[in-house]
Order: structure tokens, then sequence, then C-alpha cells
């Protein structure tokens, strides 16, 4: 099958389906403009200040951090939380919501991330 035939039954699958199951990673959130949260460089990128202070994101991405150092693991999910805030979804979410507003289940999201 070429990639027009290709193109061609997906359209036809999503006009023909009641519901939308969405896998999804790290990409739409990234193309966002968020960074990664699990990459070594990502997160550190936009909140360099405990990477400086030689934290990795293993010292804070776990229980122990809560445990070991409260207020800037605290610190380090509430900014997390403050980027997801303020990041304007693409387009690309919007087109989702569109397609599943239409079909009879709507959609479920099943992903690895954070993010909403």
């Amino acid at each position: 099958m070429d990639k027009d035939s290709n193109v061609a039954l997906a359209v036809e699958w999503l006009l023909e389906a009641d519901g939308l199951l969405i896998t999804a990673g790290a990409g739409m959130g990234v193309d966002s403009g968020l960074p990664d949260f699990r990459g070594a460089d990502g997160f550190w990128r936009a909140y360099p200040a405990l990477r400086h202070h030689g934290f990795s994101f293993e010292d804070m991405a776990n229980p122990t951090g809560f445990a070991n150092t409260p207020t800037l693991t605290w610190g380090f999910y509430g900014h997390h939380l403050a980027l997801y805030h303020e990041t304007q979804p693409h387009a690309g979410y919007d087109i989702l919501r569109k397609w599943s507003a239409r079909m009879a289940h709507s959609a479920f999201v099943f992903t690895s991330n954070v993010d909403g």
C-alpha cells in the first residue's frame, strides 16, 4: 500500500470509530516546548539550579528526595508543575480533542507522561 492509500484508510477508520485510544509519550509535550522529563539534560535546561549544586535528576525524582531534601524536592516539582501550567499545547492536542468529541465513547489517553 502506498502512503496515500494508508492515509485514506486511516481517515476511514477514524470516521467510523466510536472511540479513540491515544498512546502517548513525551513527543507532544516536547513539541509544545516542554523539556523532556526523564532526559538527562531536558529538564535541567529549564531548572539548572539543582544540577549546579550537584544534584542529579534521579536525586530529585524519587521518594528519597522528599526524605533527604524535602524543600529542594518540593521546589523541583513545583517548578516542574509551573512549566506545565504555563505551556501552550500545540494544535495537535486540539485535533485529537475534536476527533474524539464526535465519537460516542470519546477518547482515552494511555501515557507515561506526567503532563496530563
